[in-house]
C-alpha cells in the first residue's frame, strides 16, 4: 500500500504505514500478491485458520515488495502450502532471487533452513495465464525500472487488475488499457501528485505514477472502481485524504487504499 519504505507514525493511522501486500479470495481460494511489510499482520490473520493453501505473485523484488516475508508466520506452519509465482529477472528465476535476500548479510538465516510450510517456486512472464479452476491469472509487463509485472485475475465473470509500480507515459499504457479492459477494480499506483511528478524537479523516470494517470487508466479500461495505491511514505492522512477527493472529481468511483480495507467486487461498478 505505502511505496518505497514503511512509513509508521500518527500521521497514517488512518490509511495506515505497511508496504505492499494484498490479498485476494475467490471462493475459498486465496491469492496474494506482493509481500512488503504489509505481509505480517496478514499472516497473523491467518495463522489460527488451520492448514493454509495459497498462490503468492510477486510483481518485482524491490525491498518494498518483499520485506514482510521472513515474517509472513504461515511459512513457518508444516501443515501449508504455498506456490510463489514471480517474473525471471538477470537470468535468475523466483526462487534464487529470493534465496538471495534471505541470506547472511542480510537476513541471519535462509529459507531453508526455517520455512517449514512446503514452497513451490514458479517463474512467471508477459503472457503466462496460470490456470486454477475457475480462477485465472494473468502477467503483462509495466513500465517500471528493472521491471515489474501486473496480473489479471478473472474469478465467474468478475476481476481484479494488480498494476503497482507502473509509470504512465509510454507504450505500457495501452496495453495496460486492453489487459485491464472492463475489469471491476482497478488497483494502480498513484504515488504522486500531477504538481509532484511535473516538478520541478519531478519526478519522471522514478518509475512511479499520479491519481490523474489512474483515473485515465480506468477510463481507458472501461474499469469498475479505481483503488489508489502504492502511496507516497512522506503524504499523511490529511493529504492522503485531500488526493483521493481531487481524484473522485475526475473517477468518481476512487478510493485510496488503507489497510485492512475489504472491497467486494459485486460492489465495484455501483459504489
Amino acid at each position: 500500500m505505502r511505496g518505497s519504505i514503511p512509513a509508521p507514525g500518527p500521521g497514517t493511522r488512518i490509511y495506515g504505514g505497511n508496504t505492499s501486500c494484498v490479498e485476494l479470495r475467490c471462493g475459498d481460494r486465496l491469492l496474494i500478491f506482493d509481500l512488503g511489510s504489509g505481509a505480517r499482520a496478514l499472516g497473523d490473520s491467518l495463522r489460527d485458520g488451520g492448514a493454509l493453501e495459497a498462490e503468492i505473485f510477486l510483481s518485482h523484488y524491490h525491498y518494498d515488495h518483499l520485506q514482510g516475508l521472513p515474517f509472513f508466520v504461515p511459512m513457518f506452519d508444516p501443515r501449508n502450502r504455498f506456490v510463489v509465482h514471480g517474473p525471471t529477472r538477470g537470468g535468475r528465476d523466483v526462487r534464487a532471487i529470493l534465496a538471495g535476500q534471505m541470506a547472511p548479510p542480510y537476513f541471519p538465516v535462509t529459507a531453508e533452513e526455517v520455512f517449514l510450510a512446503r514452497v513451490d517456486y514458479r517463474p512467471m512472464a508477459e503472457a503466462d495465464v496460470i490456470d486454477l479452476g475457475d480462477v485465472q491469472v494473468r502477467a503483462l509487463e509495466l513500465h517500471h525500472p528493472g521491471g515489474a509485472l501486473g496480473y489479471r485475475v478473472d474469478f465467474r465473470g468478475r476481476s481484479v487488475v494488480y498494476a503497482t509500480d507502473i509509470e504512465h507515459g509510454s507504450a505500457a499504457d495501452g496495453r495496460l488499457a486492453g489487459f485491464a479492459r472492463g475489469t471491476d477494480l482497478l488497483i494502480y499506483d498513484a504515488m504522486y501528485t500531477p504538481e509532484e511528478y511535473d516538478g520541478p524537479p519531478g519526478k519522471a523516470g522514478w518509475g512511479h505514477s499520479t491519481w490523474e494517470a489512474g483515473a485515465a487508466a480506468a477510463r481507458a479500461a472501461d474499469a469498475g472502481r479505481l483503488v489508489l495505491f502504492h502511496h507516497d511514505p512522506a503524504r499523511d492522512d490529511a493529504a492522503l485524504s485531500a488526493l483521493e477527493r481531487r481524484a473522485r472529481r475526475s473517477w468518481p468511483r476512487t478510493v485510496a487504499a488503507r489497510e485492512g480495507l475489504t472491497l467486494g467486487i459485486d460492489a465495484a461498478r455501483r459504489g
